[in-house]
């Protein structure tokens, strides 16, 4: 089993991966865990392949387990539906000597984990991430957040999970959108920080050639997160390189209301748009943002949109977290590998679209 500790100056935590884990998790949890009650929040697709299982399976080894499912997708993380599973727990009777446990994607994970940071001013949860995207992303590093109708999680805190266990085995079950839906992660994660994970999924050309080594690109891209977070856990500086892509991209998942394109459509959309944009005013090296767009398409990503209202997309992009005033800080990359935060105004934001 590999092991990757996240050390913070107030939590300490680890992410453990192991294909198969999920089958020996409720003896792993019992043993390594004090808690009196369990709660499992899922959404309705992840409860019938995993959440009914794992439940039974915490059951006969004695634990008190509820179980809480969500329908899947973005219309879940609301605060309406936040506040269903607060009198969820109230009904069960959850304090902070039980535990939560988040199993699904990144909706689930984002979801579950502002629920914990807020029932009762905190109570303890631990991540099962059965996505790509959340596994080598959401799932470590403690944002937590849910969506308001004018933007994509405007509310939410910093909120670290006691453990994160990943199980890559779980991917097997996945369609073939979500696959590609997370591999928008991974490709960030090379382009922002590992050349050599970037030339890795190049010469790989697609998702089938990856996955006999799905366990260190999963590894490779936690790591490349647990270095950053231990450095910034709130995103004042450092931090906000994750987002590459992201600005644009939750703009675009706003613009069509998250019917149109997934997160990590719409983030492979925006780390083209920004690149090609930057190469063209010379902050980018020549021929990055070809290399960017070539790796979206194998692995099945879409890179452009048809035309868009600009003025709409910046309107949400100045509701974004990283807006000071009349100022935003963007991601850009230099090239493959190697990222910087560049703070712009509002004005030359189009340049950027």
């Amino acid at each position: 089993m590999e092991q990757i500790t996240v050390k913070l100056p107030h939590k300490e935590y680890n992410i453990y991966i192991k294909k198969g884990l999920l089958n020996i998790l409720p003896e792993t949890i019992k043993e390594n865990f004090n808690f009196s009650k369990l709660v499992i929040i899922t959404d309705d697709n992840v409860k019938s392949l995993y959440g009914d299982k794992l439940v039974k399976s915490f059951v006969d080894i004695g634990i008190n387990t509820f179980c809480i499912s969500v329908l899947p997708g973005e219309v879940s993380k609301s605060i309406s539906v936040a506040e269903k599973i607060y009198k969820d727990l109230l009904k069960y009777k959850i304090n902070k000597g039980d535990l939560v446990i988040a199993l699904g994607g990144g909706v689930v994970g984002d979801l579950t984990g502002f629920v914990c940071a807020t029932f009762l001013r905190g109570i303890p949860f631990i991540q099962i991430p059965t996505t790509i995207l959340s596994q080598v992303d959401s799932s470590v590093g403690g944002k937590t957040a849910v969506n308001l109708e004018e933007g994509k999680n405007l509310v939410g805190a910093f909120y670290h999970p006691e453990a994160v266990f990943i199980d890559p085995d779980v991917l097997e079950t996945l369609e073939e959108k979500y696959i590609s839906d997370g591999m928008a992660e991974v490709i960030k994660y090379g382009c922002i920080s590992d050349n050599k994970l970037f030339e890795i999924l190049y010469e790989a050309g697609d998702y089938n050639n990856l996955r006999n080594r799905i366990n260190e690109i999963i590894y490779r891209c936690i790591d490349i997160k647990r270095e950053i977070v231990e450095q910034d856990e709130k995103e004042s500086g450092i931090r906000m390189l994750l987002n590459f892509g992201h600005t644009i991209g939750h703009a675009i998942e706003k613009y069509y209301n998250y019917n149109k394109y997934t997160h990590g459509q719409a983030v492979a959309i925006g780390m083209y748009y920004i690149t090609e944009s930057s190469e063209r005013l010379g902050k980018t090296k020549k021929n990055t943002s070809q290399k960017v767009k070539e790796v979206i398409q194998m692995y099945k990503l879409p890179c452009k949109i048809e035309k868009i209202n600009k003025d709409k997309i910046i309107d949400t992009i100045k509701l974004d977290k990283k807006t000071r005033g009349n100022k935003i800080n963007i991601i850009l990359i230099k090239e493959i590998g190697e990222s910087l935060i560049e703070t712009i105004d509002m004005l030359d934001l189009k340049k950027y679209i």
